[in-house]
């Protein structure tokens, strides 16, 4: 199935107040203050046109800001420019992404009105000592009450989190992890927090009042995550930020654990605990293997420059690894052959437990 999102940025608009780690000048790029009729037919037929053919589902999505808070009559504009391409029929649905505390049912009524299908929340925590260090200005009990209204309302529903935020521990996300996963959204996004220039968490990062996750950290809270959601059947969409040209600048990321392909590094991770629980069902240390995975998954299994298989050969001694490419195999399945016996396990096997096997 190939679902195809149409992004319009509106940035910071209908934000109350600005979060401590906000910059979405980095975050979304560098997009104008308004939207107007011109650049967003512009930017659809560009992506219709690039997304050609074997299209299942296409929905113009809503990003950055707090679209719900956006001024009235300006989000109706918006919404009626996306509804004309839904009533042509060359976009299926509309999406948005807002806050927890701007969800109620005049705002509700509103999106019913036009094809909006699927609401995003940013609710981030689960913990309110954190949300309000973070400045967020809600609490979790507003993104609970505003889950269960979009669901009741039968809208499609996403939640994101962050990992590191101030004053969080390993233990305080593993709990919002668990608290989203009792509200059963239909999607999630989970990404560690960046210290970004010109935010207030840069200026706690410089006074020393912050300190942001190590790469290492990231990697286990976000393989939790991911093993967890997966376990109860919740799409993780997105792990990582979105890379934009903004972030290539030096200058503008102060510290964090930063990695434009952030999870690649978290699956090849479980790739890595996976190969060793397999070798070590062996009994002995085989000098041949060979490891049977979906083509899409032979990048991550190997690791980053190739270091999955250097791991692999020093823990064990093996000589030889073996990579073979089966396009029917599922993806998150890796089969062991080694000395004429087969072993296999899955990222669904795996369990969450703080990131062990």
């Amino acid at each position: 199935m190939k679902n195809v999102i149409i992004p319009i940025f509106v940035v910071y608009k209908g934000c109350p107040n600005r979060c401590i780690y906000c910059n979405e000048r980095i975050t979304a790029g560098n997009h104008p203050e308004r939207i107007s009729e011109d650049l967003f037919h512009e930017t659809v037929s560009s992506h219709l046109e690039s997304a050609g053919n074997g299209r299942d589902a296409i929905q113009i999505a809503f990003y950055g800001g707090n679209f719900t808070g956006i001024e009235r009559d300006y989000q109706e504009e918006l919404l009626e420019m996306a509804e004309g391409y839904v009533k042509e029929g060359s976009v299926n649905s509309i999406r948005i992404s807002t806050r927890p505390d701007y969800i109620d049912r005049e705002r509700i009524d509103l999106l019913k009105r036009y094809s909006v299908k699927t609401v995003e929340i940013g609710a981030q925590s689960m913990d309110d000592e954190v949300l309000n260090r973070s400045k967020r200005g809600h609490t979790a009990s507003d993104v609970r009450r505003a889950l269960v209204l979009l669901k009741e309302n039968d809208f499609e529903t996403g939640v994101h989190l962050m990992a590191g935020l101030p004053g969080d521990t390993k233990e305080g996300f593993y709990h919002s992890v668990e608290e989203i996963i009792k509200l059963r959204p239909h999607t999630v996004r989970v990404h560690p927090t960046i210290v970004f220039k010109d935010t207030a968490l840069a200026t706690a990062y410089l006074k020393g009042e912050y300190r942001p996750l190590t790469m290492d950290e990231a990697i286990e809270l976000c393989e939790y995550s991911l093993l967890r959601f997966k376990e109860e059947g919740i799409n993780l969409i997105r792990l990582g930020l979105q890379h934009t040209h903004e972030m290539e600048a030096s200058e503008n990321i102060i510290a964090g654990p930063y990695h434009p392909a952030f999870r690649s590094l978290v699956e090849g991770n479980i790739f890595l605990k996976m190969a060793f629980h397999l070798l070590g069902q062996t009994g002995k240390d085989p000098k041949e293997v060979a490891f049977s995975l979906a083509p899409k998954d032979v990048s991550n299994f190997r690791g980053m420059r190739n270091g999955n298989m250097k791991a692999l050969k020093e823990r064990f001694g093996t000589s030889e690894i073996l990579i073979r490419e089966y396009p029917d195999q599922e993806r998150g399945l890796l089969v062991l052959t080694a000395e004429g016996k087969r072993y296999h396990t899955s990222f669904s096997e795996m369990k969450s437990s703080q990131g062990q096997i």
